[in-house]
């Protein structure tokens, strides 16, 4: 798997669209980089930007981006509603795939030391990259913010990690940028019934994990034996959060950043901020998630609330999603489009051409003189189906009348297989299609001397695994299909037995179709510890399916013949 980083520079201007694009224009202009997001608003006078990259490629991309800044933004006359320092506010590289946050920490020092030393900019590191940890924390070096600046770079416990350690007149139109490497972070607003800024600021103490100074009785802070204010923690951890007003809203926000979504889940932020806002009188009105958001937490959440109204988790994905930005009322300010928030989705590079046609449309596409798409892509559309249906008859049972609370977890437990199953082989529609396509390309290689055909015929045996792997992954996929089938079966509602049944020859059919597949690709490959490897697994599905489907049919046909007698 290919390195891939994120970067989310904060700039310090929401308001001058010439100026975002001309920042944007910089980051485009790195070949490797996709721009995913750029989030400008007007009251905080800040706009996020998501892009993703290779790590050089994002590095060159964010040093450009904070260059242009430099020279587009002047920050002794910036004013705005969030906390800023610099120009580029903050610049945090945060790890996707391939790439282990001490990779990313260690790219954040490289491109810390080249803001320094080449743009003149005063860059402090923090997070995963922090130089001493009472640094890690952002709020901590953003502490008295852009105006502060000319004390802190007096003061020898603030240094600057790289650049100037004076307040030059340079200096005083960049800032100081905060550049480092953390986990994903996710920027959320929780909306409130009123402009009263105070009572966005009241949940904002109330639920932050750093909490608020503690006060006695007579209303004054409590203090230990130094002197130093006491803190009463705040109900939820891994939150950071402050209450502002939003003029183009008209309302009242409390803005959170979410620094780890797997200790503390994003619908329980908004649930929090419901019960804290109820105690005050207030009421919470929908939020927004500023920039984008993993779909993990998006899912998470969509469960969370199918659960709470006692419906069935095992359906679609896009379901689940829906079901989240209903319940959080994530469209109530601004638009949450999950193709244009979710970060998978974002950066989802795989066409899928076949499964986005109507069905009409791929069966005729099936019927012309075409050989792709072919058997293999039809298999796996079949074990697709197959697992459909069997995640529609445990769906049909588990919200039952009579049905115990244990069966009902089974069956939905079930139905979430299936539709894990059935995401995947819809994705092996098109994969099938297009894992010829290596073997096209290294047949059309350059074979005029040795050296070329040798390069020529490693790269064909290359693509035979690769389009003998696929089908054989799908035929892996349908022989779980059948214990789910089988559980809709034996638990099932007696009336839909019988697409249970259907559900198992679907499977079938497209692990068989599947095999067939993979043998055909077998035959042009030369590596014969691969071919009998790869020949095992196929007998072995093969014996399994047969047996497992016969299971299914036999518990189908004792149950359709019990209803006729």
């Amino acid at each position: 798997m290919s390195a891939l980083v994120e970067c989310v520079p904060n700039f310090s201007e929401g308001k001058d669209r010439t100026k975002i694009d001309a920042i944007l224009d910089e980051i485009t202009s790195v070949k490797g980089v996709a721009l995913l997001d750029a989030d400008p608003g007007k009251a905080t006078n800040r706009t996020v930007v998501t892009f993703v990259g290779a790590p050089r490629a994002v590095k060159e991309a964010a040093f450009k981006a904070i260059k242009k800044a430099k020279e587009l933004i002047d920050m002794s006359i910036h004013h705005g509603a969030h906390p800023r320092m610099g120009a580029t506010d903050v610049c945090p590289l945060v790890p996707v795939s391939g790439i282990t946050m001490e990779e990313c920490a260690e790219l954040a020092l490289q491109l810390g030391e080249r803001v320094g030393n080449e743009l003149n900019i005063p860059v402090y590191l923090y997070e995963k990259a922090a130089s001493a940890p009472y640094r890690q924390n952002l709020a901590d070096i953003r502490k008295g913010e852009y105006e502060a600046l000319p004390k802190k770079l007096r003061d020898p416990e603030w240094q600057p990690d790289f650049g100037p350690s004076e307040f030059t007149d340079e200096v005083a139109r960049s800032g100081a940028t905060v550049i480092g490497a953390r986990e994903f972070l996710i920027a959320y607003n929780v909306d409130l019934n009123t402009s009263d800024r105070k009572v966005a600021r009241e949940i904002a103490l109330t639920i932050r994990e750093a909490g608020r100074n503690k006060r006695g009785p007579d209303g004054k802070f409590i203090r230990d034996e130094n002197g130093v204010p006491i803190k009463q923690p705040g109900t939820l951890k891994s939150v950071k959060a402050v209450g502002w007003y939003i003029e183009e809203y008209h309302r009242a926000q409390v803005s959170i950043n979410l620094t780890n979504h797997y200790i503390t889940p994003l619908h329980e932020v908004y649930e929090e901020c419901r019960r804290q806002a109820e105690e005050i009188g207030a009421i919470v009105t929908g939020s927004e998630v500023v920039g984008l958001v993993p779909g993990e937490a998006i899912i998470e959440a969509g469960r969370f609330y199918l659960r709470r109204m006692g419906k069935s988790t095992g359906v679609p994905e896009e379901e689940i999603i829906h079901s989240a930005i209903i319940s959080m009322g994530l469209g109530e300010v601004s638009e949450f489009d999950p193709r244009k928030k979710i970060i998978e989705y974002v950066v989802e590079t795989e066409p899928t051409p076949l499964i986005d046609m109507k069905v009409k449309d791929f069966v005729n596409e099936v019927s012309v003189d075409s050989p792709a798409p072919g058997g293999g892509s039809v298999a796996a559309l079949s074990g697709s189906l197959g697992a459909a249906l069997s995640s529609m008859v445990c769906n049909l049972t588990s919200g039952k009348r009579g049905i115990s609370l244990e069966l009902g977890k089974g069956l939905i437990q079930a139905a979430e297989g299936a539709q894990e199953l059935q995401k995947g082989l819809l994705l092996a529609v098109d994969r099938d299609t297009t894992a010829f396509n290596s073997v096209i390309a290294a047949m059309k290689m350059p074979k005029a001397t040795l050296e070329e055909q040798r390069a020529r015929e490693e790269a064909i045996q290359r693509g035979y695994k690769k389009a003998a792997d696929v089908p054989l992954i799908t035929a892996e996929a349908c022989l779980k299909i059948f214990p789910l089938s089988m559980i809709a079966a034996e638990k099932g509602n007696p009336a839909s037995i019988t697409d249970a049944g259907v559900a198992a020859l679907m499977a079938y059919a497209g692990l068989v179709g599947a095999v067939m597949n993979v043998r055909i690709n077998l035959g042009s490959i030369t590596d014969m510890d691969y071919r009998k490897d790869v020949e095992d697994r196929l007998r072995m599905l093969e014996k399994r399916g047969e047996e497992e489907l016969a299971k299914v049919i036999e518990q189908t046909s004792r149950v359709v013949q019990g209803q006729l007698e």
